[in-house]
């Protein structure tokens, strides 16, 4: 039997038998949620290379396992199952972000939004932020702060002290001048608010992409931005070198140039939801 009369036996089938009908109409209608999800979610994070192969893989497999009936339809529902299964191993930092992120906007007990009224407001913060964490990369004092939409989960923000204060470099640096009660965790800063200080973030399980001499304040730094839409700004107490982290990613000796950038585009964002 050829190709064109084992789908045409196929499709007459399908109208002579209403059960196997209304399973076929079920099975595509969900497998194309399920799909357009999934290459929507691909595109996203930048592997439209995947998607070509996805799609050649769906295509192939229905060319050759569809029209041969002494499939079992278990071996039909494998084919995409086995590809989900594997998107979501080679994406599973992407995936935990994104769940992170959905139930982070739903809490009512997460950070609250600072407020961001005006572009000299924004500059006033920029500054502040940036005069802080080079005063502590110059006396190599140790330090966190994580830069937040409102979508820091209560959990997070329980484990410190919240201190819902105006940004200050001379506040920031009190903060995490050693052997002070708040210097060891994370600041969280919301808009053009101290939301809260001395926070235990969760720790990065990407040891084996993590530099051997990089601590544990540099994994929680990386590890919130895994599972949360946050950016971290990290001081290295040993050595002073700024870092800053983004979607699980770390880029070192990040100087005043860098920090503006990331703060400004981190401040244009949250100017942009106060204008909407």
């Amino acid at each position: 039997m050829n190709l064109s009369q084992a789908f045409n036996n196929f499709f007459s089938s399908l109208g002579t038998d209403v059960g196997l009908l209304i399973s076929v109409i079920i099975s595509v209608l969900a497998f194309t949620f399920v799909y357009f999800y999934l290459i929507k979610f691909l595109i996203k994070n930048n592997a439209v290379k995947l998607v070509v192969i996805f799609i050649i893989t769906i295509i192939l497999s229905a060319i050759i396992v569809v029209p041969n009936p002494e499939v079992n339809n278990l071996v039909i529902l494998a084919v995409p199952f086995v590809l989900v299964f594997a998107f979501v191993i080679l994406f599973s930092v992407e995936i935990k972000r994104m769940i992170w992120s959905h139930k982070s906007s739903k809490n009512d007990s997460a950070v609250s939004g600072g407020g961001v009224y005006d572009e000299e407001k924004v500059d006033k913060c920029i500054e502040e932020i940036i005069k802080a964490v080079q005063d502590m990369s110059k006396n190599d004092v140790g330090a966190i702060i994580v830069l937040a939409s409102g979508n820091v989960p209560s959990q997070i923000l329980d484990s410190g002290v919240r201190l819902e204060s105006d940004i200050s470099s001379e506040l920031i640096e009190s903060v995490f001048f050693p052997k002070t009660p708040l210097h060891d965790g994370a600041m969280i800063i919301d808009g053009a608010k101290i939301v809260a200080a001395s926070c235990f973030l969760p720790l990065s399980q990407n040891i084996n992409n993590i530099p051997k001499d990089l601590g544990t304040r540099h994994r929680a730094g990386i590890g919130v931005t895994e599972t949360i839409d946050v950016v971290s700004i990290i001081v290295s107490e040993e050595t002073g070198i700024i870092s800053v982290a983004k979607a699980g990613k770390i880029t070192r000796y990040a100087d005043y140039n860098m920090l503006k950038k990331t703060l400004k585009d981190y401040y244009w964002q949250e100017l942009s939801k106060e204008r909407r």
